[in-house]
């Protein structure tokens, strides 16, 4: 077993074990290899003989006389680090976990409770513990970082307009790759300028064409999608990352805010084709139909930037809210068994929510709990929340009994990102960095 590679020494675990291997260095320090013997010279106090004869019993009271810790000594500082170190692993989980909660995840800013296991103070470190070095092996690293590097980390990475939510998942090695993904980039990309200026563009389209209906259309029922414009970039990115992946359809089913905005920049549907179907010019076309011309479907064949080409469905819903759900991922597993991709890996399904219904309509729940079943199965679905922190009429406090409405999906074993959507590359971050062949169902809102 080699020494060490931080300055916090060693786990308690090995107390014993290196407490033996000091004695056998103050007797002779020859008899062990060169690494501990540096190890043990870097030690306060340490005094070698610098021939490496060995010590006799009568000798070993003399040493310890000119200033050798004794074992009991050894005992407490071992243990003092080793409790250090714990506290330290301590905080780092604490904010793997509960980091979501103090995430600025609101744009309107609204208080929130506060947290005192996300605070140093909780366990004990004061402003002087901030500098010590301490073991990074958390974070699976083998450098050593102060407190103080430690906490600016896990911040950046779990307490910005990021929260994310996947210690719940009992897959240690899926925890682990979330983690390195992560940690190792304190959530954050640097963004090209060709990527910036993609982003750019689709929120101009998604802002302007949601002005130009208010305007136009005054007073009609339209649910804008206003304020949660970072959908259309966030779709947009979702179907270039798939294409580089090798799906080759995706199947979208989504109610009724900001359906005309996808129809329009996602879907490639044509405005005027849309406003004609808005201001009702062709109401024989539309007897019976009901009074919301967008409930209707569109399909196109999509062609990506990397030359990928992918059909894009979004599913009729001229029904209730969340009833397209079992519809459009039906429709992705018809066209996965015809295609004969019984690996699941050449098409996917893409379902927008509203925040109230995702946790308020039983559906979603049957949809959730029939998704991992071999006869539902279509190898992940990317769910899309929609926050509009209110439930038509209701405030989110009256609506459920859970913090977010995405707690319901912690019955599977998926990843649940909450995003400020005022921070747009922050949805770009989440598709980026977290996208990967080996699809799960996930959750975003």
């Amino acid at each position: 077993m080699p020494p060490p590679q931080n300055e916090s020494g060693p786990d308690a675990a090995n107390l014993a074990f290196v407490e033996e291997l000091y004695a056998e260095f103050q007797r002779d320090p020859a008899s062990l290899s060169s690494q501990w013997r540096e190890y043990f010279r870097g030690w306060p106090d340490t005094r070698t003989r610098s021939n490496g004869a060995r010590k006799t019993e009568a000798q070993a009271p003399a040493t310890a006389e000119v200033g050798q810790p004794r074992p009991a000594a050894l005992r407490a500082g071992l243990e003092a680090d080793a409790a250090m170190q714990e506290r330290v692993d301590m905080l780092v989980r604490s904010h793997r976990v509960r980091g979501h909660m103090i995430a600025h995840l609101d744009p309107l800013e609204l208080p929130r409770a506060h947290f005192r296991e996300l605070d140093p103070e909780f366990y004990g470190f004061g402003e002087d513990d901030l500098d010590r070095s301490v073991s990074t092996r958390s974070f699976g690293s083998s450098e050593t970082l102060t407190l103080r590097q430690i906490l600016h980390r896990l911040r950046n990475t779990y307490c910005r307009t990021i929260g994310v939510q996947f210690m719940h998942i009992d897959d240690l090695e899926v925890r682990r790759w979330l983690q390195r993904r992560m940690e190792r980039s304190e959530n954050h990309i640097r963004l090209t300028r060709d990527e910036q200026l993609r982003i750019l563009r689709r929120l101009t389209d998604a802002v302007v064409f949601e002005e130009f209906v208010q305007k136009k259309f005054l007073g009609a029922k339209s649910f804008s999608l206003e304020g949660c414009e970072s959908l259309i970039p966030l779709l947009d990115l979702a179907i270039e990352r798939a294409a580089d992946q090798g799906i080759h359809d995706i199947v979208f089913g989504m109610a009724h805010r900001g359906r005309l905005n996808v129809l329009a920049n996602i879907l490639g549907k044509s405005p005027s084709r849309i406003f004609r179907e808005f201001a009702d010019q062709d109401p024989e076309q539309f007897r019976g139909r009901g009074d919301v011309k967008y409930h209707l479907g569109h399909t196109i064949e999509f062609t990506a930037s990397s030359g990928g080409r992918l059909a894009l469905s979004l599913c009729f819903n001229p029904s209730h809210l969340e009833f397209v759900n079992p519809v459009a991922l039906g429709r992705t597993r018809a066209r996965q068994d015809r295609l004969g991709d019984h690996e699941r890996r050449k098409g996917m399904c893409v379902l927008i929510h509203g925040d109230a219904s995702f946790a308020g309509q039983g559906i979603v729940m049957e949809s959730l709990n029939l998704s991992q079943l071999p006869g539902y199965r279509t190898g992940g679905t990317l769910h899309v929340i929609v926050n509009n922190q209110i439930g038509f009429t209701t405030d989110p406090s009256d609506a459920r009994s859970s913090v977010y409405c995405t707690d319901v999906a912690k019955m599977l074993q998926i990843p649940i990102f909450h995003v400020n959507g005022e921070d747009p590359e922050a949805v770009a971050q989440v598709l980026a960095s977290r996208w990967t062949s080996a699809r799960s169902s996930s959750a975003t809102s």
